[in-house]
């Protein structure tokens, strides 16, 4: 029986769970050892050099998955070329109330509202720090701030000095909608001191780690112009678009769609992908895009990838669709290499950015 046909027996029992409790189960087998490998022999033309580094895929991991580090070396062998962990906050944080993770199974979604629930800088550092040799990809962390702090730029100082030398990449992420007021950070004062101040710790370890901005779906347009404007100016590598959204579409169908948190799954492909696309024209080349939102196929990943993505990340389609779905992924984007005749998945980038842009 192929991993495909096999999952949906495995999910059925994943969904009599809570769904915190079937991640931790999910986290624990990882951690056992337990990782299903995506069955596919990697292929040349996936290969990605982006901010200097070199992906063997261009699909990662996107952080909230493996919050706290636990269970990176299994994701690794699950074929993925990236994974991002975290988000990880200075101090060690329980996170909202619970419930704070509602499925919708009808749409292919989740809404949470966990809250940058993690272990705190400490502990995770040790074991990233412990990890890192039995890491088979490019490992990203995930900052934020407590919710708490009475200065939540220092928070990302904080943490860019300790996770600036164990990342291969650092992701400033302001764009959860779970903390309140940090969504404000993308305004354009906070947003400029905030940028400037991690950069400066990153030029005084002499460090040449990318650093990358995530931000959030529903910004309004004139508000991306300035979050652009002042990320080129400042220097950052890249930008992640999307984080979850708070918007509800009329199209949902299940149950607990009024829950607060932020929706990720299938509902969030169109907006952050057409949101991708407009920064994708807006910035020209100019910097490198990670899309995220949505992802549950093959054909799903080449649409961002089309839209402007350089790389790209999922998370919630993985619990729709199962391990499969990394291979599914794979085999979809080294097809289209081999279809259009590309040395290179690269050249597939913003192929298709227009019709994308004016879903927005």
């Amino acid at each position: 029986m192929s991993l495909s046909s096999f999952y949906p027996l495995i999910r059925a029992g994943l969904f009599k769970m809570e769904p915190e409790d079937a991640h931790a189960a999910s986290i624990s087998a990882l951690k056992l050892g337990l990782a299903p490998a995506c069955g596919m022999t990697p292929h040349p033309c996936l290969r990605v050099n982006v901010a200097g580094l070199n992906f063997a895929n261009p699909l990662g991991m996107a952080a909230g998955y493996d919050k706290n580090a636990e269970a990176a070396v299994g994701v690794f062998k699950m074929g993925f070329g990236a994974v991002e962990v975290g988000t990880i906050t200075p101090l060690p944080q329980a996170g909202n109330p619970k419930p704070r993770v509602f499925r919708l199974i009808d749409d292919e979604a989740l809404i949470n509202r966990l809250g940058f629930n993690n272990h705190g800088l400490e502990v995770v550092c040790a074991r990233i720090a412990a990890e890192k040799k039995n890491y088979k990809g490019v490992l990203g962390i995930n900052i934020g701030a407590n919710k708490d702090s009475a200065d939540r730029i220092n928070d990302y100082v904080i943490g860019a000095r300790a996770m600036l030398p164990l990342a291969d990449y650092l992701t400033i992420n302001i764009s959860s909608p779970n903390t309140p007021g940090l969504r404000d950070l993308q305004g354009v004062q906070f947003l400029d001191d905030l940028l400037a101040r991690v950069l400066d710790v990153r030029a005084a370890g002499a460090s040449s780690t990318p650093i990358f901005l995530k931000i959030a779906p529903d910004m309004a347009l004139a508000d991306v112009d300035d979050v652009l404007r002042i990320a080129q100016s400042r220097g950052i590598d890249g930008l992640i678009v999307s984080n979850t959204t708070i918007a509800r579409p009329d199209t949902l169908k299940s149950p607990n769609t009024a829950q607060t948190g932020g929706l990720s799954g299938a509902p969030l492909f169109a907006p952050s992908t057409a949101m991708l696309a407009q920064c994708y024209t807006r910035l020209e080349g100019k910097l490198p895009l990670i899309g995220v939102g949505g992802i549950l196929s093959g054909r799903d990943a080449l649409a961002k990838i089309q839209a402007g993505a350089s790389l790209i990340q999922l998370y919630t389609g993985l619990i729709y669709k199962g391990p499969a779905l990394v291979g599914d992924i794979l085999d979809t984007l080294a097809q289209h290499c081999q279809r259009n005749g590309y040395a290179s998945i690269a050249q597939a980038v913003g192929k298709d950015v227009a019709a994308h842009a004016q879903a927005l």
